[in-house]
């Protein structure tokens, strides 16, 4: 029988990692506390998604995140700690969790390589607390996974998460490590294709289209007053399928379809899961260094060259478009500044996806040690790109014309390290998953000159671009 390089390494590490167990759980009964043992270790190359569709289950927590374009993908099962709260201190209490949890964390293995080491994976909704109690998401969850497997470019970090007391047979965590090994090896050469398939709905419900241009309708007059400058209206499409859903083939077409954009998938651990393919980043941050997105205005690709070219073109030159993108900017800069931060705005370009491109300015800063991401995320979100301005104004006008619960739609989903790197992304083209029912979800910018024609155009563009890689 022949062994990988990385299961002989494993074997060579595995006296060193027995012993550290055995002494962690002498401290555990001497204190008579409970520690962390995260166990990260380099394995051969697997595809996270491969990962999800083997070892997730219905009643347990799962997060899958992969951006293509960057080369990275990772994906977290089960949860050996996790916290669901609500509530306007729901970013402080879980930044205050996170810090909890990391005093009582060893690491085990070399924690400098590609995504080894704790990650805290986190989903929050759009508003602090839901309005429909039915909404099957908590306001915010953030979990410790037990099991995280994470690709950058050709690298693979296992990382494996015990919580060991005084009372645990260490020959049983490594025997179940070994197993998982096993497990992960066999899925080593598993590569899905792309599922080439028609729609199979047995209907779709669009809320009413006219409730949505009657909504832009109001929203102009408001803008027209000077009550507001920007909103964002959203709208859902309904869809029931003949089977269920099937997550793992959805997450492939997505990611095949939409290769720019961040491709995702969050569980409750209840039977309900929150997938999509989002072109805009929250917030990155690696060793101090952020990067967010200003995304706002947009048009259609073209289905010849010279149509996408006078698109972008049209795009670019738009003082409507250029309007809702500079508040986007100016928001995000402020907020930033407000933390201390310096924001260096970079040049502007076009972010052009599939079927819609964007106008896109990436925005940059050093983070100083003391200032946590979910600070951050706390003071951006929700932006003018996906809320409105003045945002508060907006966000109690969103509750007053869309007639559903936005929950996950537009709102943070990602994770946080203990080293304060971080990649946060904002729930947009997305949809609820819950058995053989799809809620999928869609929104436009609303300002001075927009025409209710074109913003419904905008969503059902977007809607459908979801649709067509639901399997």
């Amino acid at each position: 029988m022949t062994i990988s390089p990385c299961r002989s390494s494993f074997f060579i590490e595995y006296k060193d990692l027995h012993q550290l167990l055995l002494a962690v759980q002498e401290k555990c009964y001497e204190q008579r506390s409970q520690q962390i043992v995260s166990i990260s270790l380099a394995i051969d190359f697997i595809d996270p998604l491969v990962v999800l569709d083997k070892f997730a289950q219905k009643n347990t927590l799962n997060f899958y995140f992969e951006n293509k374009s960057k080369g990275e993908a990772i994906v977290a099962i089960d949860a050996i700690t996790k916290l669901d709260i609500s509530g306007e201190n729901r970013f402080n209490k879980t930044e205050e969790f996170i810090k909890d949890c990391l005093k009582n964390v060893i690491n085990f293995g070399n924690t400098n390589q590609p995504f080894a080491g704790t990650h805290f994976f986190c989903s929050f909704s759009f508003f602090d607390q839901h309005h429909y109690l039915d909404y099957p998401f908590s306001s915010a969850t953030i979990f410790l996974p037990k099991l995280q497997v994470a690709v950058k470019n050709s690298a693979c970090t296992l990382v494996v998460n015990h919580l060991i007391h005084a009372d645990i047979n260490i020959q049983t965590i490594l025997r179940e490590l070994q197993d998982k090994i096993q497990t992960l090896q066999s899925l080593v050469k598993s590569s899905p294709n792309i599922e080439n398939y028609s729609a199979n709905f047995i209907k779709t419900k669009i809320n009413n289209a006219e409730n949505f241009k009657y909504s832009v309708l109001s929203a102009l007059e408001k803008i027209a007053s000077n009550h507001l400058r920007k909103i964002v209206l959203a709208d859902t499409l309904d869809v029931r399928s003949y089977n269920s859903f099937n997550l793992f083939k959805s997450l492939n077409n997505l990611r095949h379809f939409h290769p720019n954009c961040y491709v995702f998938s969050t569980s409750n651990g209840k039977g309900q899961n929150f997938i999509g393919a989002s072109p805009e980043r929250l917030i990155s941050i690696q060793e101090q260094q952020l990067i967010t997105d200003a995304l706002a205005g947009s048009a259609p690709r073209g289905k010849t060259p010279n149509e996408d070219a006078a698109n972008a073109n049209n795009l670019v030159n738009s003082t409507k478009e250029k309007h809702e993108h500079n508040l986007v900017i100016d928001f995000i800069t402020q907020r930033l500044s407000q933390l201390g931060l310096f924001p260096q705005i970079l040049a502007p370009r076009l972010r052009q996806l599939s079927n819609i491109q964007h106008l896109w300015t990436p925005i940059t800063a050093v983070v100083p040690a003391n200032v946590h991401p979910l600070k951050i995320v706390a003071q951006l979100h929700p932006t003018p790109a996906v809320a409105g301005a003045a945002r508060d104004i907006a966000c109690v006008e969103i509750r007053r014309y869309e007639k559903f619960e936005r929950g996950l739609y537009a709102a943070p989903l990602g994770w946080v390290d203990a080293k304060g790197n971080c990649e946060f992304i904002v729930g947009i083209r997305s949809a609820l998953i819950d058995g053989d029912r799809a809620r999928l979800y869609a929104g436009a910018g609303i300002v001075a000159g927009s025409d209710p024609e074109k913003e419904f155009a905008e969503v059902q563009l977007k809607l459908q671009a979801l649709l067509k890689a639901l399997v």
